[in-house]
C-alpha cells in the first residue's frame, strides 16, 4: 500500500471535512499531517481496500480533533501578555481597549465581501446543527464518504445515516432561507 498515493487522494477530503466541521484551515493540515504520520507508522497492518484506510483517516483525524479540543479546554487563554515592569501601559490603547480587540475589529472592516460573508454564515449554520447531522453530512458532502461507510465509521445503520443527512440538509435549508434567490 502506497501512502504517497492515500494521500494525494485522501488528504484534500479530509482536509475539507476538518474545515467544515469548525477547523481552522492551518489546524486541519496539521490534524491531516499527524493522520498520515499514524497511518505511516501502521502501513504494514493495513488492508489494500482504499475504502478500509479512507474510514481509518477519518477516525484517526476526528479522535485527534477530539484530543486537541480537550487539551485547549485545559489552557488558560490571556488577552494580553504584559512583561513585569511595564505595569498598566503595555498594549492597552487609551480608552483600555486591547490589541487583540483592535485587530478582530480591523479584520472585520477588510472583510466585507461577499464570499466572506457567505463563509460566515455557512459556519455559523454548520454550528447550529447537532453534532450527529454535522458529521453525517460533512462526511458524506464534503469527506465524499459513501452510505456505508459512514455507517461503519460512526456505529449506525446505513438507515440512520440517511436521515441524519436529510435532516442536516433540511436545517441548513431552514438556517439559510434568507439567502435563497427564487
Amino acid at each position: 500500500m502506497n501512502i504517497e498515493e492515500l494521500y494525494k487522494t485522501i488528504a484534500p477530503r479530509l482536509t475539507n471535512w476538518l474545515v467544515a466541521s469548525g477547523s481552522s484551515y492551518h489546524e486541519a493540515c496539521d490534524l491531516v499531517q499527524s493522520t498520515f504520520l499514524k497511518l505511516w507508522k501502521m502501513r504494514d497492518d493495513l488492508r489494500n481496500s482504499d475504502s478500509d484506510v479512507s474510514g481509518l483517516a477519518f477516525t484517526i483525524a476526528r479522535n485527534l480533533r477530539k484530543n486537541l479540543a480537550r487539551d485547549n479546554a485545559r489552557l488558560t487563554f490571556v488577552g494580553e501578555i504584559r512583561d513585569a515592569d511595564e505595569g498598566e501601559q503595555g498594549g492597552a490603547s487609551a480608552d483600555g481597549e486591547s490589541l487583540a480587540t483592535r485587530l478582530s475589529t480591523t479584520d472585520n472592516q477588510q472583510s466585507g465581501s461577499d464570499s466572506e460573508y457567505l463563509r460566515q454564515r455557512l459556519t455559523e449554520a454548520f454550528a447550529k446543527l447537532p453534532p450527529i447531522l454535522r458529521e453525517a453530512y460533512t462526511l458524506f458532502q464534503i469527506g465524499e464518504m459513501s452510505i456505508r461507510d459512514i455507517a461503519n465509521q460512526t456505529g449506525v445503520s446505513e438507515n440512520l445515516v440517511k436521515v441524519r443527512i436529510f435532516r442536516a440538509k433540511s436545517k441548513l435549508r431552514e438556517i439559510l432561507a434568507d439567502l435563497r434567490v427564487t
